[in-house]
Parts: structure tokens; sequence; C-alpha cells
């Protein structure tokens, strides 16, 4: 098993509201990836982060194995929303993966 996390932080220039819209679609979006996916087992947008958090939204996931994660990244749907919604507004971008 593969946990594939990312944290964003948003661009600077976005009010509260375009943010918060921002990353409640993010949210959907992704979270609307399971089960369209083989070998995503689990996923999940933390968007209710604390204001001694550095990072606005967290992207957890729980993937069969590394050539899974492949295929994730990989996927039209995914990259749709990385692509159309997540690049255009976020400024930083942290990832870990690891074997479970």
């Amino acid at each position: 098993m593969v946990r594939h996390v990312i944290m964003w932080q948003m661009k600077d220039g976005l009010s509260q509201a375009e943010s918060d819209a921002v990353k409640s679609e993010i949210k959907q979006k992704l979270e609307a990836l399971a089960g369209v996916i083989d070998g995503l087992r689990e996923i999940s947008v933390i968007t209710n982060v604390m204001d001694t958090s550095n990072a606005d939204l967290m992207l957890d996931c729980l993937l069969e194995d590394e050539k899974a994660l492949g295929t994730y990244a990989a996927h039209p749907a995914h990259a749709a929303v990385k692509d159309g919604l997540i690049m255009p507004n976020v400024k930083s971008r942290v990832c870990i993966d690891y074997t479970l």
C-alpha cells in the first residue's frame, strides 16, 4: 500500500470567499475520483484547517501500490482537476509518498 499526501497553499490575491469556493470545489472533484481510478482505495481532502497551519488544504490518498500511484497521477479525470482547478489556484505544493 502507498500513502500519497499533498498539501497546498492557495495563491495570494484570492478573497476568502474565492479561496473557500475553490477549496470546496477541489474537495468535491478529487473525492469524486473514488471508485473511478483503479487502485485508488481511499481519498479525502481536508479544507477545514486551523489557523496554526501553514497549508490551506490537504489531500490524503491510499493506493494499492506504486503502479496504482502512477495510474492515479496519469488518469485523465485526475489531470482535469489538477490542470483545470488546482494549478491555476495554488502557489505551492508539498508532497510525500510512502509505503505502508
